[in-house]
């Protein structure tokens, strides 16, 4: 074993070079949820050189992928996403998250049957609120792993994922239009529902639990200033500190689209654009792997500032997490005062602090494999 954990990150280091530009090569062209071919198949690649067998398209979903190396009894199962934030690009960091993947699958490949692995690279399309890894689930993925792991990039190093459980909504109102000054009468404001709506749920607000968020944007309201809108839509977000307090939340916001609808006679439609995110069941075993090993590279865990707040993010990975046993911990790359979710925080996912971490967690995540490997 000994010998086995001084290899990793001599093969991380070794492979430095095509890791970092894997992950520059996805931070310079995002590609958002369900849209990531390239992202994809560049990662799959990766994992092909190194021997990997890449299954593409997997389970009929067209940017997943699985690659399998080893045939040993404990089921590794590491996973890649890629996609990015409209708008944002790779604001989230997800190009460090599949390059840190494949750098620990590609250490880990040459110690396979000796430590007894068998690792699987899952590569999960639409983390940002599609539910790719959910619908891998329904789809018989992931079933019977020893272990699944993931890092995160986020602005200081934070061991344990504590996210809210989320679910994601389509919104449209049907109004009718009019002429807004010859014959406002005819119109039904498919705006003014979802003001209303947005108004219903500012009041609500102040009986909602702090381990509540409701939010959401408006990305269709209306055409043209002198025309009642007569169809207006947007992208709502629900969280909740666990599944059932999310089930009794969303019956509340509900509600006040109903409020909308109700006041000025539109039609309402909610799509939801994913099954719900769960909440996240840490297995602390290899929590606590992980932790020793990404401190022993010199890693250093925030104590309980604000910029750890990155850990109550939601994460279709709490959803596998509920089946398999899991960690989710997350990795510094000297962002401050840059955050996830902004541009600043996409600026910092390539060069000098986010390849260090890449290396770190890379590092952290293949000797925590062998740890476990070898209970």
């Amino acid at each position: 074993m000994s010998d086995a954990r001084q290899l990793v990150p001599r093969t991380v280091a070794a492979d430095a070079e095509r890791l970092i530009r894997l992950s520059e090569q996805l931070h310079a062209h995002p590609e958002t949820a369900w849209q990531e071919h390239r992202s994809a198949r560049w990662v799959a690649e990766a994992l092909d050189e190194a021997g990997f067998t890449v299954t593409s398209q997997y389970l009929g979903l067209e940017t997943a992928f699985l690659a399998t190396f080893g045939s040993g009894p404990f089921r590794l199962g590491l996973c890649a996403e890629y996609d990015a934030l409209p708008g944002l690009g790779h604001a989230c960091g997800h190009n460090l998250i599949s390059a840190i993947t494949v750098g620990a699958a590609r250490a880990l490949a040459p110690l396979a049957d000796a430590a007894g692995l068998t690792i699987e690279v899952y590569g999960t399309p639409a983390e940002e609120g599609g539910g790719g890894k959910i619908e891998l689930l329904d789809r018989g993925a992931f079933a019977g792993l020893d272990l699944a792991m993931m890092v995160h990039p986020a602005p200081v190093d934070v061991a344990e994922a504590e996210p809210f459980a989320v679910s994601h909504s389509h919104i449209t109102y049907q109004g009718k239009a009019a002429h807004a000054a010859a014959y406002p009468e005819q119109g039904v404001n498919a705006a003014d529902a979802f003001t209303i709506a947005q108004v219903a749920m500012g009041l609500l607000r102040q009986q909602l639990p702090s381990t509540v968020r409701v939010h959401g944007v408006m990305t269709n309201g209306g055409e043209a200033p002198n025309a009642i809108p007569a169809r207006t839509e947007g992208r709502w977000y629900v969280r909740a500190e666990s599944l059932a307090q999310l089930a009794e939340t969303e019956e509340k916001v509900r509600r006040c689209f109903e409020a909308g609808a109700l006041a000025t006679g539109a039609t309402l439609d909610i799509a939801p654009e994913s099954k719900p995110y769960a909440e996240f069941r840490t297995y602390e075993p290899a929590l606590r792997a992980y932790v020793r090993n990404a401190e022993s590279l010199g890693r250093v865990f925030d104590p309980g500032t604000p910029a750890r707040r990155m850990n109550r993010a939601s994460t279709d990975m709490g959803n596998v997490s509920q089946v398999v046993p899991a960690i989710h911990p997350y990795v510094g790359i000297g962002a401050l005062p840059a955050l996830n979710h902004q541009p600043e925080f996409a600026a910092h996912c390539v060069g000098g602090d986010a390849e260090k971490a890449l290396l770190d967690a890379a590092t952290a995540v293949a000797w925590t494999a062998l740890d476990m490997a070898a209970r």
